[in-house]
């Protein structure tokens, strides 16, 4: 079989970066994710992605993410069998073969055209999967979605990249249309957001990350019946292990010395 042909750039791009890391994470015998479909993904697209240089330490920042969120995913799917799923920026993420949800699951996935296109010619059709094949930040697509279901919401490495407004308002109509559900993203402080603009994957994409949070109890003030359940900023004493000292050395003086400097944290609301 061809490899399927690729020409993303900016944020679209960034989907390379997470697909690279999930996948080489998933080669290395430690391994937290170990997401096979990303490999085979990686291997099905044409294109050079070498240039995004990703780092050691960011495939593992990027494998612990997705792993804290696929669980999260799972416990809310146990309370929850039928309810709906809506992956947000979903690029080439393997998530619903990770999770393999009961057929009591209706999911929806959602990105740009040319990716859902793109997604579509690399992973097989799936019952009870939806491509929704538009910008998050468009108004249209939430009425496409059937509202009669509890809701779990994922955006990864997708929310920093908006503006603060569009932040706010995508996460209002999803409050706002499900019954109930949760909403959990990774997010980033202010002195984080600018750290990571010097970030040599994402300056190669052209891309760069506007939204920071730096108080997450602030989005239960700016979207109403958002409540934060839990808020994850701490890493694994063994996953810690798995990065290079400096990054390791890094992690203890930010939790020792510079704590007022909020950096990454995963985040998981009800509504």
């Amino acid at each position: 079989m061809q490899p399927e042909q690729i020409g993303l750039t900016g944020v679209r791009e960034t989907l390379l970066i997470t697909l690279q890391a999930k996948a080489a994470e998933s080669s290395m015998p430690d391994s937290l994710l170990r997401d096979r479909f990303a490999a085979e993904a990686l291997h099905r697209i044409d294109c050079d992605s070498q240039h995004l240089k990703v780092g050691h330490d960011t495939t593992i920042g990027i494998a612990l993410r997705a792993y804290m969120l696929d669980r999260w995913t799972e416990a809310f799917l146990r309370r929850c069998p039928d309810a709906t799923v809506l992956h947000l920026g979903c690029g080439l993420d393997s998530r619903i073969f990770r999770i393999d949800p009961g057929p009591g699951v209706r999911w929806f996935e959602l990105d740009f055209p040319d990716v859902i296109n793109l997604r579509q010619q690399i992973y097989p059709d799936r019952a009870d999967c939806t491509m929704i094949a538009c910008s998050i930040v468009e108004r249209g697509w939430i009425a496409k979605l059937p509202a009669d279901r509890p809701a779990m919401i994922i955006a990864e490495g997708v929310l920093p990249y908006l503006k603060d407004y569009q932040v706010s308002q995508v996460l209002r109509r999803i409050a706002g249309h499900f019954p109930s559900g949760e909403i959990v993203f990774d997010a980033y402080g202010s002195f984080a957001v600018r750290l990571l603009r010097f970030n040599p994957a994402i300056r190669a994409t052209g891309a760069y990350l506007q939204w920071a949070l730096d108080d997450p109890a602030e989005m239960e003030r700016q979207v109403p019946g958002l409540k934060l359940i839990e808020d994850r900023s701490d890493w694994d004493t063994g996953q810690v292990a798995r990065l290079s000292p400096p990054a390791q050395l890094g992690l203890q003086l930010f939790s020792t010395t510079l704590t007022p400097y909020r950096m990454g944290c995963l985040v998981r609301y009800g509504f």
